[in-house]
């Protein structure tokens, strides 16, 4: 498409920024959708974050997405943060108001929920089991709580890393030692690993399932493998499962709605055009 002097323009800041499918999915969708509009990545250091993002109503942006290392810093520098934004300090999404405020957000526990429930028809309820205690884990146990899970435990293997992280909420959570991370999971209706275990290029996840329940849910927020070894293991006993790649689209979903002013598809077309660039 060839864009006009009215093209509405958002893009994605990070240090570096090469990395992000976030250029590759909004493209995608642009294209879709016809929409008279760019994304383009903005490598940006950390000593120039607060400049870029200031610079942001002057330059003509209509918002952004925020990726490592800039998370923390974007929540400081909006006028306006969301409830999710608020509650774990960090923006991934920026919109420019008309007045050129920042208005932050952060749509990572919004695209975990609406992947698991678009993948297995999860909408709450239950016990939940959290492996990790880091950034995306953050994400993953506010939005269970936000869902109204019954009980989340968070297990992983530094404990206090993980008493850090729930001390940071109020609710049914609490932490089991890494040792028991296969104890825990005899009565869990939902399983999700949100450490780099199982990833390609990481040591493997090591977890008994046998008592497992064969109705849990099984997420893996990894999407490098899709199928991590965690997910077949599990769809081979029957349990149903959720990859990691519909977290990283349905999180693109609110911030290109509100800078497009169009809410994009999230379907199996996008999840394979995704998929392709991740070849």
């Amino acid at each position: 498409m060839i864009l006009s002097g009215a093209s509405t323009v958002a893009g994605v800041i990070g240090w570096p920024v090469s990395h992000s499918r976030s250029p590759r999915l909004h493209g995608y969708w642009l294209e879709l959708l016809d929409i008279d509009g760019a994304y383009v990545p903005l490598a940006v250091p950390p000593d120039k974050i607060e400049v870029a993002l200031a610079a942001l109503p002057a330059m003509g942006l209509c918002g952004v997405n925020v990726t490592v290392p800039h998370k923390t810093a974007a929540a400081t520098a909006c006028t306006r943060l969301d409830a999710a934004a608020s509650a774990m300090g960090a923006v991934n999404t920026i919109v420019v108001t008309d007045d050129g405020e920042l208005n932050g957000s952060n749509t990572d526990g919004v695209g975990f929920l609406e992947n698991l429930k678009q993948g297995a028809g999860w909408t709450g309820g239950g016990k939940a089991v959290v492996l990790g205690a880091g950034g995306a884990a953050r994400a993953v146990l506010w939005a269970l709580l936000e869902a109204g899970a019954e009980e989340v435990v968070v297990v992983n293997r530094t404990a206090s890393r993980a008493e850090s992280l729930v001390a940071e909420f109020s609710g049914p959570v609490s932490v089991r030692p890494w040792n028991d991370r296969g104890l825990v999971l005899a009565d869990a209706s939902l399983l999700v690993n949100t450490t780099s275990l199982g990833m390609q290029g990481a040591d493997p996840l090591d977890l008994d399932l046998d008592r497992l329940p064969p109705d849990t849910i099984v997420n893996d927020i990894v999407y490098v493998p899709l199928e991590t070894d965690l997910l077949r293991r599990a769809r081979m006993r029957g349990n149903r499962t959720v990859d990691g790649l519909g977290m990283l689209i349905h999180q693109a979903v609110p911030g290109f709605a509100a800078w497009f002013g169009v809410e994009p598809p999230v379907n199996e077309d996008v999840r394979a055009f995704v998929l392709d660039g991740l070849a």
